[in-house]
This record gives C-alpha cells, sequence and structure tokens, in this order.
C-alpha cells in the first residue's frame, strides 16, 4: 500500500509539475503577475521587488481603497494598477499568474476565478482552510492545466536545504526516528501586525484556526517533505488558548503529533514563543542535524563526535526566492519544488485538518489507507 501511494504522488507530482503548452514562447520577457488581495503582510514582499525585472505587477485586485493608497504611496506604485474586485482585475490586465495575499479562505475565490482562464496561482501558506477547498482547488488547477503552489517563508531558508541533503541524500545520521520543528512568534498582536492583517487571522472561518494553522503547516509542509510524501499513519494534538483575552475565538498554542510507520513528527505551533522563531531538529538512528535559522545549522554524526555549527550555503537560482521561482516555473525554466508543489500541500491540510478534529474530539484521528 506504501508503494502505492509512493506511486500516486510521484505521478500527481509530474502532473503539477508538467509546464503548460507554450510557456517556454515568452522565456525572454518578464511575467505578468497580479495581485489578489493586500490584507496579508507577506504582500510586502513582492511590492518591494517589483522592479527586479523578472516578474512586472499589472494588477491588484484589493477592495479597501484607503490600505492600497498606503501601500501604493509606500513601494511607488501607482493606483491605476488598482481594482476593486478580482474579476475586474483578470479582465483588464489578463496576468499569466495571480499571487495571493488575503485570507486562507479566499483561496478558493481566487483559484475558482484564475484556473478557468489558464492563470496560474501562488498562494501564500497554507493551501487551504479545509482538506474541502483544498481538493475543489487541485481539482480546477488539473481540469485547466495551471500550476498552484504554495509558499512558506522556509522553502528558501538555505538550512533546510542543507538538512536536507544531510539526511535524505547522504545518509549522514541513517534512518529518521523523530522530527521536531518549532514555528511562530509571540502573537500576531504583540509583534504589532496591521489591523487589516490581524482582523481575519484571528478568525476562525477566514483563517481556518489560530497558531495551529498559522504556523503548524510549516511543520506539516516539511515533514511531508522528509517523508517523499507519505499521508501519516495518525494525528494527535493538544491546542490551547492561553492568551484567551488577547485570542477568544483561535488557539494561540498547538503540539501535534504526527505518527509514521518508522518515525514521528513533532509540531510545536505557537503564539507564545518568547520571540520569533522557524527552526527544526531531525534526530536519525546515528545522530541530529537541527536547524538554527534560515543559515545556521547544528550537526552531530554520532554521540562520540561534538556538534558542529554550520553556515550552509546558499540555495540556487530560482530556488531562493518565491517570485524569481514563480517566474521560472510559469516559464518553464524550472520545475515546481516538492515544498511548494500540490501533492505536498494537498497532505499538508490533511494533517492540519486531523489536528483540528483530534484537539477538538481529544482523541487520535487515524487516517485511511
Amino acid at each position: 500500500m506504501l508503494r502505492l501511494l509512493a506511486a500516486f504522488f510521484s505521478l500527481l507530482l509530474l502532473l503539477t509539475t508538467s509546464p503548460p503548452a507554450g510557456a517556454q514562447a515568452k522565456a525572454g520577457a518578464p511575467v505578468r503577475v497580479g495581485v489578489a488581495g493586500l490584507t496579508h503582510t507577506h504582500v510586502h514582499g513582492i511590492l518591494g521587488r517589483a522592479k527586479r525585472g523578472d516578474i512586472e505587477i499589472v494588477g491588484i485586485a484589493e477592495p479597501n481603497r484607503a490600505l492600497a493608497e498606503r501601500y501604493a504611496k509606500q513601494y511607488g506604485l501607482p493606483m491605476s494598477l488598482v481594482y476593486s474586485s478580482l474579476d475586474e482585475m483578470l479582465k483588464k490586465t489578463k496576468p499569466e499568474a495571480v499571487t495571493a495575499f488575503g485570507s486562507i479562505y479566499e483561496h478558493l475565490a481566487v483559484v475558482q476565478a484564475c484556473a478557468p482562464r489558464g492563470i496560474h496561482v501562488m498562494v501564500e501558506k497554507p493551501l487551504a482552510v479545509s482538506v474541502d477547498h483544498a481538493r475543489q482547488m487541485a481539482a480546477l488547477a488539473t481540469k485547466h492545466h495551471i500550476h498552484l503552489l504554495t509558499n512558506y517563508e522556509t522553502t528558501w531558508y538555505a538550512s533546510n536545504r542543507q538538512a536536507y541533503q544531510l539526511v535524505d541524500q547522504e545518509k549522514a545520521i541513517g534512518d529518521i526516528r523523530k522530527v521536531v520543528v518549532h514555528d511562530g512568534h509571540q502573537g500576531p498582536k504583540e509583534i504589532g501586525v496591521n489591523k487589516e492583517f490581524l482582523d481575519w487571522l484571528t478568525d476562525p472561518v477566514q483563517n481556518g484556526g489560530g497558531a495551529l494553522v498559522d504556523f503548524g503547516c510549516y511543520g506539516a509542509d516539511l515533514l511531508t517533505w522528509l517523508m517523499h510524501g507519505a499521508r501519516p499513519l495518525s494525528v494527535t494534538a493538544v491546542t490551547r488558548q492561553l492568551k484567551p483575552e488577547v485570542y477568544p475565538k483561535v488557539d494561540d498554542d498547538a503540539t501535534i503529533l504526527v505518527n509514521y510507520p518508522r518515525a514521528e513528527g513533532v509540531i510545536q505551533a505557537s503564539w507564545n514563543w518568547p520571540y520569533a522563531r522557524k527552526d527544526m531538529e531531525i534526530y536519525g538512528q546515528t545522530g541530529s542535524v537541527m536547524t538554527v535559522d534560515g543559515s545556521h545549522m547544528r550537526v552531530r554524526l554520532s554521540e562520540k563526535q561534538p556538534a558542529q555549527d554550520q553556515t550552509a550555503p546558499a540555495p540556487p537560482a530560482p530556488y531562493d526566492e518565491p517570485f524569481a521561482y514563480l517566474a521560472a516555473v510559469v516559464r518553464g525554466t524550472a520545475p515546481e519544488d516538492v515544498l511548494s508543489a500540490l501533492p505536498t500541500n494537498l497532505i499538508v491540510v490533511e494533517i492540519l485538518e486531523a489536528a483540528k478534529q483530534s484537539a477538538k474530539e481529544g482523541k487520535t484521528v487515524y487516517f485511511s489507507k
């Protein structure tokens, strides 16, 4: 059965990474990109690099005029780029790809609008608020032959790439036995995110949950990558509201146990860390590889060897930055990366939904074979 699942995963990956017909036709031109929403503050990443030359922002769909004016002024962009609806922006500007920077709940509507037009989509993590939304999005992407990518900050971390090289390619610590992923910060309100972002980030419908979704998705993505796309056997989760007066509607702390046949994943997602962190510990049969931050690592290959601090080499372009990567995938000059690919992120949403169910019901959720 595991072999069948692996084969199915490989087939899905092949289907989603094959560039559409004509992708090479405009290889030298910047990719025409539309921006769907401005309420996710990760949008600063694309607005701040609009003049690099590999992409061209041709339109922005944002009904909040004041928010649009604020960002346009900050980045020197003309308000003529801004449209009040996604449909109008798509009709008027005809982008080749759209980046979604609204709530997670809105991802489905973005794909529903873009896929029938043959427009590729990159959403911010996670892919969707539910398995139902994710499967609808996947069906549309497959039917209309578009790339549907999910962007995680950790995808571009040199440390994660190097850890994978050591653990998976070089087998430096033997088979993986346990992976512990820590993600989060002091809390969105505590770090001062803007009101437009905070409003939906703390809404159980628009975000799909609280810290469990916001930061648990990173661990689920990395685990699925390290486990070669395998679905887990089971998921057990505990969520808490350590600050109910601040976050009355959603969890602000989550611990998720993800069980595989010969390994265990532990995801610690929280809005209660004393500082921002995105790091991972990988334990094998003989040693460990730990990522400290985006570029630094601590490696101990055996009990007899002391831990060594290392600096990971920068990933090769375009796998070092999300929008250069998007442009390369759309142009067909680079294949999709597993971390952002649709098959991986369907499993990520399954893990998150199982975690929410487990926390709510107080019991382990088992995956069907």
